[in-house]
């Protein structure tokens, strides 16, 4: 299939619904809105396709851009491919589930994540968080530093109310994966999250959000989560 293959299947496929459903949370045209479940079939007959997922990410189109990072090769994509793809990911639904997603499976995501995280910029550095979030959630434990996720760890803390809006939410999403998903670290969490308290997060257009990491933790734990992994990460 080629690019405009694609870009007609999805259009047949978009709903109105769910454009305005994503219009809502920032996105903004061309998009056709199409639920993610109902790629999965175009997904089968495509499989990984690193070229033509650069095409339809280039198009700006919503719909294209988020169907470009199931089908891409992460392992083939450069640091400077990750951070081109980041320049266009408008919002966060972009950003934290395209561009991180496929970070995530990548052998670089710990390293650029690393460098979004320090750019003091909102998106990258809420991408850098949430590729964590991906990864903790899914990799052993042993693949990890504890050093380096306890310091982690500090860092949300002395930070995490200050921090841009999209980036409070994705370092409260990392605390609360380092609490269920990386079991070295699970008490520190526990304990960072009784520190921090609610955070608050405005959103545009939107009531303010309140978050509570630790409330989260304690109803997964009771749940059974605790250790809980994911065995895939993208569609």
């Amino acid at each position: 299939m080629n690019v405009e293959m694609v870009m007609q299947e999805l259009e047949a496929l978009g709903k109105e619904r769910t454009k305005k459903m994503y219009i809502s949370n920032g996105a903004h045209e061309p998009l056709f809105g199409v639920a993610t479940g109902a790629m999965k079939p175009i997904v089968r007959k495509i499989k990984i396709n690193q070229d033509l997922a650069e095409e339809l990410y280039s198009t700006g189109n919503y719909d294209a851009m988020y169907f470009a990072g199931i089908i891409a090769d992460p392992k083939a994509m450069t640091e400077s491919d990750y951070d081109r793809w980041m320049d266009a990911a408008y919002f966060y639904m972009l950003s934290d589930y395209v561009v991180a997603v496929t970070l995530s499976e990548s052998d670089i995501a710990q390293e650029v994540s690393d460098k979004w995280i320090a750019s003091g910029e909102e998106l990258r550095m809420s991408a850098g968080w949430s590729c964590y979030c991906w990864l903790l959630g899914n990799r052993k434990d042993v693949e990890f530093s504890q050093s380096k996720i306890s310091d982690m760890l500090d860092l949300v803390k002395h930070t995490i109310h200050d921090s841009p809006e999209r980036t409070k939410s994705a370092m409260n999403n990392f605390l609360y994966t380092v609490g269920i998903s990386y079991l070295p670290l699970h008490e520190k969490a526990v304990e960072t999250a009784k520190a921090i308290g609610i955070v608050e997060v405005k959103r545009d257009k939107k009531k303010t959000s309140f978050l509570n990491a630790y409330e989260s933790i304690q109803k997964e734990v009771g749940k059974g989560k605790l250790g809980f992994k994911r065995k895939y990460v993208r569609c």
